[in-house]
């Protein structure tokens, strides 16, 4: 016996919900096998994170100047309880 017939024998004993489990687990591999092949590995996935988040890193932020007498007196305010903005 192929291990095709044996799984299919072992599929056929299978009671529904639990095909369909067994359903989406075989989706998933297929989903898998696809974007594995398609030059995706998860490897590449993970360095290009990795280079995008460093790039984010390095970004310099800058303050926003207060434009009206309103948003000075609150800054003012929270600097004088200690917060720095």
């Amino acid at each position: 016996m192929t291990l095709q017939e044996t799984t299919i024998a072992k599929l056929q004993q299978l009671p529904e919900p639990l095909l369909q489990q067994v359903s989406d687990f075989i989706d998933f591999l297929n989903y898998k096998q696809q974007h594995s092949i398609n030059g995706n590995p998860q490897g590449e996935v993970a360095e290009a994170w990795a280079r995008w988040f460093d790039a984010v890193e390095r970004l310099e932020a800058t303050p926003i100047e207060s434009t009206s007498d309103y948003q000075k007196l609150v800054l003012s305010k929270y600097r004088q309880q200690g917060l720095d903005l």
